[in-house]
């Protein structure tokens, strides 16, 4: 009984040895199949994509005329890049000029003049 006890012992012990490598590991399934990745680069990978998740919070300048033409703006002049902000110039349908400032976090409109 004894010596069972031992075996049993030594048996787990080495599946659990065994077992924390593969723990470490992930598999990826994509386009270029089936792949085993170490932990570190997936959280690598998952970094580079908050921190280029956090970038893209904010608006381009293609969706600031976008908001711009919602608001108004007929012709395009201008865009100006600020370092909070858009300024989108123009004419209006009427051929008077506005301008249209849109914040590039939220893409909400600031003041149309």
């Amino acid at each position: 009984m004894r010596k069972a006890n031992w075996t049993y012992g030594i048996i787990a012990a080495m599946a659990i040895a065994t077992a924390a490598p593969a723990a470490a590991q992930t598999v990826q399934i994509g386009r270029d199949g089936v792949k085993i990745v170490p932990t570190e680069r997936m959280r690598d990978d998952h970094r580079r994509d908050e921190r280029h998740d956090r970038r893209s919070d904010r608006i381009s300048e293609r969706e600031a005329v976008r908001i711009a033409h919602r608001q108004g703006l007929r012709d395009v002049r201008e865009v100006t890049r600020t370092r909070n902000s858009y300024r989108v110039a123009g004419l209006d349908r009427r051929g008077h000029r506005i301008r249209v400032d849109i914040d590039r976090n939220s893409g909400a409109v600031i003041r149309v003049r």
